[in-house]
């Protein structure tokens, strides 16, 4: 497998593929910082490879950023999912996406492409994610959210059940979602409340 994105999110997506035995071979940058990341090297990106039967994940961790470089690649991308998460199987994954450790994602729920949904995060029963989004750490949707592309959902984030949630919205950290929230808005708060 291959990443594009030698940031600290790289580091992240190492760990879960080294939990299921997976190995990274490679990883590139645009703009390389470093020369390698947990021992494995970093490459500046110039052109296509011509090896197309690795999977790629996009390893950045902004959503704006990962859309943009999944946009200029034509590669065949992969899933990855932390041995320690709980994912049922009456879920739906996409190519691209990231699951890390102790995630929980229970029934009939379904995650868009490239997605992340990081550590200890829940995602409850008939919820729906779109392609870019981004669960923080020990966030947690109650059943039937809908979520949007691009959107971001903070650190402890609290979202009630049957709530939808726009796209390219940004949740704040500890936020409790108690009504629907429009594309583009930040909210923040307990209960959350539109800043911007």
């Amino acid at each position: 497998m291959i990443l594009f994105g030698a940031s600290g999110h790289s580091k992240s997506v190492i760990d879960i593929a080294e939990s299921i035995g997976e190995r990274i071979t490679r990883i590139y940058d645009d703009n390389p910082k470093v020369e390698a990341v947990c021992h494995i090297p970093v490459q500046k990106f110039l052109a296509e490879p011509i090896n197309a039967n690795e999977a790629w994940i996009v390893s950045i961790g902004n959503n704006r950023n990962r859309k943009k470089i999944v946009e200029k690649l034509t590669q065949h991308f992969g899933l990855l999912v932390h041995r320690t998460a709980s994912v049922s199987s009456w879920s739906s994954l996409e190519e691209g996406t990231v699951i890390m450790a102790k995630v929980v994602i229970n029934a009939n729920t379904a995650i868009g492409k490239h997605c992340i949904i990081n550590s200890g995060a829940v995602v409850e029963h008939d919820c729906m994610l779109g392609d870019f989004v981004h669960v923080s750490p020990n966030a947690s949707l109650a059943g039937g959210v809908i979520v949007g592309e691009g959107t971001h959902i903070g650190i402890g984030a609290c979202v009630l059940p049957e709530i939808k949630i726009g796209k390219w919205a940004t949740i704040g950290a500890g936020a409790v979602i108690i009504r629907d929230v429009e594309d583009g808005a930040v909210v923040v708060g307990n209960p959350g409340r539109v800043i911007g």
